[in-house]
């Protein structure tokens, strides 16, 4: 046990020395190791100011647009959809099984075209049965006045003649012979007028009754949309004014129209009127019941100061924008305060103010690649500032 202990109390002391004498050649080492010669002064550094710190040189792509004097036009928008501008909904006007259809949904059909037919037989024994009474009627009606042509006194001929018809039934067949060949004829169901096929109902073989629907015959060029306008903004629109119109089924297009006509009547519950809408539709691309935004030509203004509704910025709660300066594609942005008047989706007035700067018709300003631009920054026009490397919005 003694001898134990005595062991690592050497041992302990062996590790010490040889750990201070390590620390004591390193410490020589590094002095001796260390020039002794004064070091040169330091240059000092120069000051850099945040403006040259971050100025560049390099032109910042812009889009611009000219100032343009014209005539700002307000509109009025709305939702709707596109309906028919003409549909009739064919009904069976005889009874009985339908021999053939000549068309098929969506099939285009002219005026009179022929929609389907339906079994001529027993309407053809009806014409047939009609014939022979109205033969037989006249025979009658000839052995009544067989005589009459001698008589010199004509309005006593012509009143012999009437009780003859009536007499011999000529009249009342005549009628059932007309309503005979009208029934054959109501056979041939046809178009009221010319456009597409919808909602077919029926197929060959089938019986139907009077009356029943067969298919629907919709009129698509041109085609209407009518939108619920609010009557605070009825006043200011009238037929014959433009209108665009956008469908959800047709993204990034749009369409136009005119307003054709306005109800004089406001709904007491929505307070609001209807508008309907008019454009061409040559190729029925557009159809009844599409989603539709409609935008209508409400006031024109004439003689504005007019730029791009993307021109206008806000700096510091004040509204301005970048006017451009200089020669050619590269020149200089300049800030300015502008006060603004009207504005439709497009363009906005620009009308004098207090403390704000007019603008002048033909002065560029810029429209995209400007909204991190500072005061008199070096710019350069392009036809897309974000495809030429322009600041991202």
């Amino acid at each position: 046990m003694i001898s134990t202990t005595r062991l690592l109390v050497s041992a302990t002391a062996v590790t010490l020395v040889a750990t201070l004498a390590v620390g004591i050649y390193m410490r020589v080492r590094s002095s001796g190791g260390r020039d002794s010669r004064p070091l040169p002064d330091a240059p000092e550094a120069s000051p850099v100011s945040a403006a040259r710190e971050f100025a560049t040189d390099v032109a910042i792509a812009v889009e611009g647009a000219r100032v343009t004097r014209d005539t700002l036009v307000l509109s009025v928008t709305a939702a709707g959809q596109a309906e028919a501008w003409r549909r009739v909904t064919a009904t069976a006007p005889m009874a009985g099984r339908v021999m053939s259809l000549a068309v098929r949904e969506s099939d285009a059909v002219g005026e009179g075209g022929t929609l389907l037919r339906i079994d001529t037989a027993e309407y053809a024994l009806g014409v047939a049965r009609a014939r022979s009474d109205h033969r037989s009627a006249e025979a009658r009606f000839l052995e009544l006045t067989l005589f009459d042509d001698e008589i010199e006194d004509r309005e006593l001929q012509e009143q012999r003649a009437r009780l003859a018809r009536s007499r011999s039934g000529l009249d009342q067949a005549e009628v059932a012979l007309r309503e005979a060949e009208l029934n054959l004829a109501r056979t041939h169901v046809r178009a009221p007028f010319a456009g597409r096929v919808a909602n077919l109902r029926v197929v060959e073989g089938q019986y139907v009754r009077a009356g029943e629907e067969l298919a629907t015959v919709v009129d698509l060029d041109p085609i209407k949309v009518e939108v619920q306008v609010l009557e605070g903004e009825i006043g200011h629109l009238a037929p014959g004014r433009r209108a665009a119109v956008s469908f959800a089924a047709f993204q990034g297009e749009t369409f136009a129209g005119r307003i054709q006509t306005i109800t004089p009547v406001v709904d007491p519950q929505t307070r609001t009127a209807r508008v309907t809408v008019v454009l061409p539709n040559p190729a029925a691309r557009i159809k009844p019941g599409m989603y539709a935004a409609v935008s209508l030509e409400a006031r024109r203004l004439p003689d504005r100061i007019l730029v791009p509704r993307v021109a206008i910025l806000e700096r510091d709660r004040r509204t301005m924008l970048f006017v451009y300066e200089g020669a050619g594609r590269q020149g200089r942005a300049r800030w300015r305060y502008v006060t603004t008047g009207l504005e439709n989706d497009s363009l906005v007035e620009i009308v004098p103010g207090e403390e704000t700067e007019m603008l002048a018709p033909g002065e560029m300003v810029l429209v995209d690649g400007h909204y991190a631009l500072v005061h008199d920054a070096v710019v350069r026009l392009v036809e897309s500032a974000q495809r030429r490397g322009g600041r991202p919005r």
